[in-house]
């Protein structure tokens, strides 16, 4: 079995797939709702902060996360913008999505992350569990609720277990722990998991394998009751259903930061309503990258007007050089090639930079709406697709009179974010090993 390493998310690797059982046979294509956290239908919306509140929350929260990501592939990088450094948080994607545990079936509201492969929830009983709002998981009333046992394929193919017994009838546990002392502990198992779809009757996927917390703390949130894992690891939602969806799953993000937008929620689809294909629509390789829990893309260059900046190591462009995560807000990119981004968007601004921004965001720009400052065209290069970006997935009303930049400097590591993914439709299709973008109205999709 293997140790459990230092994480921010809970990351399950799996050696083999064949050795998890695959699950809803018959589901072909669906469709659910995605509630971003700042929106009023989440329980961690705050009407009392204002949007420059927020977003310098969201910038915060994607340093966390960045830094996470950093850190599992290089302990010693780390994320720079104008705002103070925050500690590594366990709980930092910016999505939600509510699914139903057991039988008779349990509501639950979890963190979606593709940026993460276990589906994990607080259960009873509890040795410790942080404050929850809502009740916790009682398996012991669930008719379909069964433990794995070490011996099984099952447990002995999964990163991060352990087993308190020799015995072949012992449990199979997991065990990890997050970069600011948040950790959880369980039990792995096999259960009904239900999902309220948009588009069908509800979805049934029996005998789903997750993670059952017994023992869970540090700095999860009470509006938090698990994560499900949207990530390439064979423990996921998306791989566990993979034959039945013939491994597609897409999202359109609606604008969150959008006044005339933030009531709307956005979608994830699966299976037939996932395809991504007509007018606009451009295709990118999916690249194989370690962890398999992230989505690896080859990014060439970003053009801003008719300049290119290449993305290059050395005189080559390394294939898998950036991650696309919808848990992360701004674009963060290296910071020798950020500069030569920025150095062109502020040459072809025309508008005031502001020195300090309120916000936190390090490219900022005097102005109260970002149609008044003559923003230039900008398109992102990925392998064998141009992405041009719209003024929404560039600039932000940051605080009044003050717009800023939604791309920023990282080290060792480019992650292209949510704001850059705002009203595209982004299918991916894990047994052809393409990204599609496609550009959509998202509030209406």
């Amino acid at each position: 079995m293997a140790s459990c390493s230092t994480t921010a998310i809970l990351i399950l690797l799996l050696v083999c797939v064949s050795n998890i059982p695959e699950v809803a046979e018959a589901v072909k294509g669906f469709t659910l709702e995605l509630i971003h956290r700042d929106s009023p239908k989440s329980p961690f919306y705050n009407p009392t902060l204002t949007p420059t509140q927020r977003i310098t929350a969201a910038v915060r929260r994607s340093i966390n996360r960045a830094n996470h990501f950093f850190k599992t592939k290089n302990s010693s990088a780390s994320v720079s913008t104008n705002a103070a450094e925050a500690n590594i948080t366990a709980s930092g994607a910016e999505y939600l999505m509510e699914f139903a545990l057991g039988t008779p079936p349990v509501k639950i509201l979890a963190i979606a992350d593709t940026g993460s492969d276990l589906i994990w929830t607080q259960c009873k009983p509890c040795t410790s569990c942080y404050t929850q709002k809502d009740p916790l998981f009682d398996s012991s009333k669930s008719s379909t609720y069964k433990t794995v046992s070490c011996s099984s394929s099952v447990c002995t193919s999964i990163d991060l277990t352990t087993c308190s017994s020799s015995s072949t009838t012992a449990v199979c546990e997991y065990s990890a722990n997050y970069g600011d002392g948040s950790f959880t502990n369980g039990d792995i198992a096999t259960e009904t998991l239900t999902l309220a779809s948009t588009t069908s009757s509800s979805v049934v996927l029996p005998k789903t394998i997750i993670g059952c917390g017994h023992n869970n703390g540090g700095s999860f949130q009470p509006e938090e009751s698990g994560i499900i894992g949207l990530g390439g690891g064979t423990a996921s939602l998306v791989t566990q259903i993979s034959s039945s969806i013939s491994g597609k799953f897409s999202y359109c993000l609606v604008p969150f930061f959008s006044s005339s937008s933030n009531d709307t929620t956005s979608k994830l689809n699966f299976g037939s309503k996932a395809v991504v294909s007509g007018k606009g629509a451009v295709s990118t390789p999916l690249v194989a990258g370690e962890p398999n829990t992230f989505y690896f893309l080859t990014l060439e260059a970003i053009s801003v007007g008719r300049t290119r900046i290449p993305f290059t190591e050395g005189s080559s462009v390394q294939e898998g050089n950036i991650i696309i995560d919808s848990g992360t807000t701004l674009t963060l990119l290296p910071p020798d090639f950020y500069s030569r981004l920025e150095a062109e968007v502020v040459n072809a601004v025309n508008a005031t930079r502001i020195d300090n921004p309120t916000s936190g965001l390090g490219l900022c720009f005097k102005a109260s709406d970002p149609q008044q400052i003559g923003a230039p065209d900008v398109t992102v290069h990925f392998k064998g697709a141009d992405v041009n970006l719209s003024l929404g997935n560039l600039f932000i009303e940051a605080a009044d009179s003050e717009v800023c930049f939604t791309f920023a400097s990282a080290s060792s590591l480019a992650i292209y974010g949510n704001l850059s993914q705002n009203n595209f439709l982004i299918g991916y299709d894990r047994v052809g090993r393409t990204v599609t973008f496609q550009p959509a109205d998202c509030t209406r999709h």
